[in-house]
């Protein structure tokens, strides 16, 4: 089959299934050029408008952009070139975002690390990326300071969160704001030290094509790769999923709690209120609290979140009394917990919107690649199979081949899912080879199995290497954990297989009941009988809970270990 002829078929069947009144090309409100400049143009365009709010600590469009300027300038005088790396070990609030764009403003390259990071884990990621300037919350000098001779940083910035705790917070704040400060004679005050640096405005601008971040794999095996990544990566990406599925305008407040350390994360909080000019409420972490405190008050119209924090909303004992009615869009994340009708049906009930499933997307692609949003008419959505995760965003390409031969398979057929994007990463960091297997004549072949059924929709089915074989039926877990979910006993549910005599695999479910639950792994068991085919039907293991990554993914090879 020619890829040409394959690929207008799928476009076309796709322009027939894009929702209406939904943008079908990438938009730039500041044309293209990189999100620092967005910055600059919004801090002229409305300087005294709030860009960012943190627990009732307020920083405007204007302030944003000059302290970033700073950061830029002070980076420049502590020897930073463009090009050099600069780690950034921080949990969510203004200080990241101010550096990321100080960062970004000075040619530097942002390297962040999940800040639930161990010395051995800081240790490999700062040796790989040969970040020798490092910006880290006081909390975690310790963690620095273990690992600081051996990875031969020459500066290391501190900043405390209890320097803006606000002395009346507009809602209940995070234990990490009530941190006192640490004092350190081994690393650089950062607030203080853009107020007295010497020079005010950076001496460079960043081109499109100029690296970026180094956004490093959250895989739950092997070590993590760094993802090169350009500012036009960062621009494409808002351009082509904003409009698309969030729909953000300048009157919108975007809500971002997800760690801004991962890429999603950043995506969220770091670069699509920047793209859209609109108020972000900043939260240093996930609590239901104030999460619900947030939406009242600042009245948050846009949010993102994962299933799990949607379900402890609405479970939580005090959610009637805080008003919910501002919201406009919220898209959710399925990682352990499944988006599902009941969920969906809750949540409009409680705040008049719709739960929509986000994005399919990797580290390698900058994510967002998919969108659901304008295909929840009758829950069609859900209805359909199984790990559906929607359309292409505009300028983004699928397709599936063969995992042997590379050869094009009909649509419907399942395979390893192909992506070309204009975010598509740049290489692996000083990974040649690796960066040569994944990355073919434009194409990056994830690995993944997938499926693009004959309406033209993406389906994504899990990691190749997850696929079990039950005599000779392939059986994925994602769909199996997707059915779990359908389940009102189950909290989450993980499943992997092991080697079985008769049947060559045998799914094993993981799986967390709720509280007071009565049911069972027998009664379980029989449930997954009358909702499975029967080679689908796994053994049931209750656990009370599941191991899982910083970013919320299961620890598979944790599990494996308990067969």
């Amino acid at each position: 089959m020619l890829e040409k002829t394959y690929l207008d078929q799928l476009a076309s069947l796709q322009a027939a299934a894009w929702p209406a009144n939904t943008p079908r090309e990438a938009q730039y409100p500041h044309g293209q050029q990189p999100l620092s400049e967005y910055l600059r143009a919004w801090a002229k365009q409305q300087p005294d408008q709030p860009a960012l709010d943190f627990y009732g600590h307020s920083i405007t469009w204007a302030e944003l952009d000059r302290l970033s300027d700073r950061c830029a300038a002070l980076l420049d005088e502590l020897g930073v070139k463009a090009g050099d790396r600069v780690a950034v070990f921080m949990p969510n609030c203004p200080q990241l975002h101010i550096a990321f764009y100080g960062i970004l403003k000075c040619g530097a390259v942002y390297a962040p690390v999940s800040p639930l990071s161990k010395p051995l884990e800081l240790a490999y990621q700062l040796k790989d990326s040969g970040a020798q300037v490092i910006l880290c919350f006081d909390q975690l000098l310790p963690v620095v300071r273990a690992v600081r001779e051996d990875c031969a940083l020459s500066q290391v910035l501190s900043t405390s969160l209890s320097e803006l705790h606000p002395s009346v917070p507009s809602i209940p704040v995070a234990d990490l704001l009530l941190a006192p400060k640490v004092q350190a004679d081994d690393a650089i005050d950062f607030l203080p030290a853009l107020e007295h640096c010497q020079r005010a405005t950076p001496s460079h601008r960043p081109q499109l094509d100029d690296i970026a971040a180094l956004n490093y794999t959250g895989g739950t095996t092997g070590l993590p790769k760094g993802c090169v990544h350009t500012h036009g990566d960062m621009l494409y990406t808002c351009a082509s999923f904003v409009p698309v599925a969030l729909g953000l305008q300048t009157d919108s407040v975007m809500l971002n709690f997800l760690p801004e350390f991962w890429i999603a994360g950043e995506n969220a909080g770091l670069l699509f209120p920047v793209f859209s000019g609109c108020r972000l409420v900043l939260l240093a972490r996930w609590d239901a609290v104030a999460f619900m405190a947030a939406i009242e008050h600042y009245r948050v119209s846009h949010c993102g979140l994962l299933v799990d924090s949607a379900a402890e909303v609405l479970d939580h004992p005090d959610v009637g009394t805080y008003r919910f009615d501002s919201l406009q869009r919220t898209g959710s994340i399925s990682f352990i917990k499944k988006l599902t009708r009941d969920y969906r049906a809750r949540w409009h009930a409680l705040t008049g919107c719709k739960l929509f499933e986000f994005s399919f997307g990797m580290t390698e692609t900058h994510t967002c690649d998919t969108f659901t949003y304008g295909l929840q008419d009758d829950d069609f959505d859900l209805t359909s199979a199984p790990t559906f995760v929607g359309l292409p965003v505009p300028g983004t390409t699928f397709k599936v081949c063969d995992f042997n031969s590379g050869a094009l398979l009909p649509l419907g057929s399942e395979g390893e899912l192909c992506v070309r994007s204009p975010s598509l990463l740049h290489g692996y960091w000083q990974r040649p080879e690796e960066s040569a297997a994944v990355l073919k004549d434009g194409w990056l072949h994830t690995g993944d199995l997938g499926q693009i059924t004959e309406q033209g929709f993406i389906r994504y089915l899990g990691r190749r290497k997850e696929m079990l074989k039950v005599n000779g039926m392939s059986v994925f877990p994602s769909e199996l954990e997707a059915m779990l979910g359908q389940h009102p006993a189950l909290l989450a549910s993980a499943v992997i297989g092991r080697a079985d005599a008769s049947s060559g695999q045998r799914p094993v479910a993981f799986v967390v009941l709720k509280a007071a639950s009565h049911e069972n792994a027998a009664s379980l068991h029989a449930w997954c009988k009358e909702v499975m085919a029967s080679y689908k039907v796994p053994e049931i293991r209750v656990v009370e809970a599941l191991p899982m990554t910083a970013t919320g993914k299961v620890k598979k090879n944790e599990l494996e270990s308990q067969l």
